[in-house]
């Protein structure tokens, strides 16, 4: 080996060491500048007033806007005057905080999410992290919750009745300026985490202190709460208790049977979730060529347009097929069967169930869910209690519930069990 060799291998490590320092510093909260009208709350982390909900905007949340939500729903009107009236105005902040993306050797990004604090005049409150569904627009995020309706709930339903509720964006959307990060797990569990710390940030210069932390999410978001409760349990942080509506915790099962085992009650959107699912596999885990492989030639160049944002879900479906079968490749369809190849492998890294958890779980089920079958949704309370984790119950809703009453189901039942565990 020669001096020359010598001198440019320590050059190449010294380069890796300076990015590895690089990426935790960004980690840390060194990754971006202040941003013009936001207030500095901690290194890296960033907030601004963009609203306050009152009463009587609270209020209208389970009124009129209850029945548009529920409107092509199983269970259109079922869950009529099940709320109770706001009692305090909400105060909501957007919330821009610096992350690593895992999946890229922690390069660092920036990431948003939405606090609500309501206005009960405590030092103290309970804290929900909510995590959100799937959306076909970066701007239905919690961090605009004037376009988020399921933020919007958890914001009537919890923060109008004391608990702070916070919502990290996810990388790829709101404030993000990654592609979509769709069923991600890593960079999931990442943008979520360093979103809770940066919502304590927010609230200790606010003059409030996070008491007992919960954990919700619904369809997408119910599988990224068990993913982030994975990862809350991994590092000791206390979560009092977790609650997921129509969560695909096992994502690869949950795949195969759209694919392989299509039945009347699935969701017509279901080609454009594997659309941006695909994609969002192909950018993170480097597996070019991937969405090609899987989707049809007609219906690729949409499937593109949709995954970055130009082309709306309407157009999409217009230009494409209702259904996996139809949309999807005869022989990538059949490589799932055994599982073999390196985004099935990767599917296999992207459960969010199978280890003995620490935290009490309530998951949320339907007979009528479009999205998440019935024996996907009951996996947590199976797997929980072969294994003897903490109390796990599938609570179901109902043999009418489609994937929204799930999660409206959910929600008032989570509000209840909460109270409870905080002595209320």
């Amino acid at each position: 080996m020669t001096f020359t060799d010598v001198f440019h291998g320590l050059r190449r490590a010294l380069s890796v060491h300076i990015a590895g320092a690089a990426a935790l510093l960004a980690g840390a909260g060194w990754a971006h500048a202040q941003t013009p009208g936001y207030t500095p709350a901690a290194s890296g982390v960033e907030y601004r007033l963009i609203g306050t909900y009152d009463l009587a905007r609270l209020d209208r949340i389970f009124g009129t806007e209850l029945d548009e939500f529920m409107a092509s729903s199983t269970m259109p009107t079922e869950f009529r005057g099940k709320f109770p009236p706001a009692r305090f105005p909400v105060k909501l902040y957007r919330v821009k905080y610096s992350s690593v993306v895992p999946e890229w050797n922690n390069k660092p990004t920036v990431a948003s999410g939405l606090v609500a604090v309501p206005e009960t005049g405590a030092k103290t409150m309970p804290m929900v992290s909510y995590q959100h569904g799937t959306v076909f627009d970066r701007s239905y995020v919690p961090s605009n919750p004037d376009s988020s309706m399921e933020t919007r709930i958890m914001i009537a339903r919890f923060a109008s009745q004391g608990y702070a509720v916070i919502g990290a964006d996810y990388f790829g959307r709101g404030e993000s300026d990654l592609p979509d990060s769709y069923l991600v797990k890593r960079s999931t569990q990442q943008a979520t985490y360093d979103m809770l710390q940066a919502s304590k940030a927010v609230l200790a210069s606010l003059g409030t202190t996070p008491g007992k932390l919960f954990v919700s999410g619904w369809s997408q978001g119910g599988w990224a709460t068990m993913a982030f409760l994975q990862k809350l349990e991994s590092v000791g942080e206390p979560v009092t208790a977790a609650a997921a509506a129509s969560a695909p915790v096992d994502i690869y099962v949950t795949l195969t049977r759209w694919m392989n085992n299509p039945q009347p009650v699935d969701a017509p959107y279901l080609p454009g979730v594997l659309a941006i699912q695909l994609q969002a596999h192909e950018n993170y885990h480097g597996l070019p060529g991937l969405a090609e492989t899987a989707i049809k030639p007609e219906y690729l160049a949409a499937a593109r347009d949709l995954y970055a944002g130009r082309m709306d879900f309407t157009a999409f479906f217009k230009a494409t097929k209702p259904t996996i079968g139809e949309f999807l490749k005869p022989e990538f369809r059949a490589s799932a069967d055994l599982a073999e190849g390196g985004y099935w492998r990767v599917l296999e890294t992207n459960e969010a169930y199978r280890w003995r958890m620490k935290t009490p779980l309530r998951t949320y089920n339907g007979g009528q869910d479009e999205v998440t079958p019935l024996g996907i949704a009951l996996l947590p309370e199976l797997a929980q209690g072969m294994m003897g984790g903490a109390p796990a119950k599938a609570v179901d809703v109902g043999p009418k519930a489609d994937h929204r009453a799930v999660f409206i189901g959910g929600v008032i039942d989570q509000k209840g069990w909460f109270d409870g565990l905080l002595g209320r």
